[in-house]
């Protein structure tokens, strides 16, 4: 299926194709960035401007005028493009090398955070609040909810699924073999499918058997250009990361309870009642733990 591109948006992800589209047109300073670009990508993502700058022997408004040339809205934009493009690509050994060089002199708390705070941000800015209220739609008048989440991804679907299991009647969360799962999979239903660099090739696969059946699918994914995008109806983007072999999924989760909590308002039936209900086989059954005031 063909997603709507927002303007740029191709450039902006694909680093590698803006840099041939322009045949080889660039100064000898321009060049000498792509081709440490090109050769140390997986560095080159992580550098600042100055950094960058000195590695290929330019000064630092090179590198700023090199990433205006490209289209960039400036060099972090251009520095976005390149972690875009290597998060699919690096193994594990790959990332644990590049957070090596990264953060052998940082504060990794704060730097972390601090990564997952520019993630949240970003989520928010670039949403598609249409596309976000159609999921919501499409979730609410499903016959049936099927979740699939792989790898770290799980975490996800098993979140969302808790939630959902409280909500509706007909919920599922998929495992590593969906397809046996996915066989009473029909028209009426909804496949909730999310996954992140590197993405996976079983829910890829999954979402093409949905789509042959005539399912809606919901895409929850870092960007519209991710192969999850080419098979679903909706695409709902949040931003991720990577620290060393680690997923940082703080964006994706705001996502999961932003859906899950427009969801609840749009659900059919009495949602509190249906938690008065549960309330009380809680209490009655001790699954929760009593605080006794002082």
């Amino acid at each position: 299926m063909k997603y709507n591109s927002y303007p740029g948006e191709v450039n902006k992800l694909d680093i590698i194709a803006a840099i041939e589209s322009k045949g080889g047109k660039f100064s000898k300073g321009q060049k000498r960035i792509v081709e440490f670009i090109t050769k140390n990508y997986e560095k080159a993502a992580f550098m600042t401007a100055s950094r960058l700058a000195q590695f290929a022997d330019v000064s630092e408004s090179t590198v700023v005028r090199f990433a205006a040339e490209l289209g960039y809205n400036g060099y972090p934009e251009m520095r976005r493009a390149i972690q875009d493009m290597i998060r699919s690509r690096l193994t594990s050994v790959q990332r644990i090398q590049v957070a090596k060089d990264i953060l052998d002199t940082r504060d990794i708390l704060s730097h972390v955070l601090s990564s997952d705070m520019d993630q949240i941000r970003l989520t928010m800015e670039e949403a598609n609040r249409d596309d976000f209220d159609l999921a919501i739609h499409k979730i609410a008048a499903a016959k049936s909810i099927y979740i699939l989440g792989l790898r770290s991804s799980s975490v996800l679907a098993n979140i969302m699924g808790f939630y959902f299991n409280l909500i509706f009647s007909s919920v599922r969360v998929l495992s590593d073999n969906p397809f046996e799962q996915l066989i009473k999979l029909t028209k009426g239903d909804v496949l909730i499918a999310i996954s992140f660099p590197r993405y996976s090739q079983t829910t890829i696969k999954a979402m093409a058997y949905a789509h042959d059946v005539g399912a809606k699918i919901i895409a929850i994914t870092d960007s519209r250009l991710s192969p999850l995008a080419q098979s679903a109806d909706i695409t709902l983007c949040a931003r991720s990361d990577m620290v060393s072999f680690v997923d940082t999924l703080v964006a994706p989760l705001s996502l999961v309870n932003a859906l899950i909590v427009a969801v609840s308002e749009k659900a059919p039936g009495d949602l509190h009642e249906n938690f008065e209900r549960l309330e009380r086989v809680w209490g009655e059954y001790g699954v929760y733990e009593k605080i006794n005031d002082a």
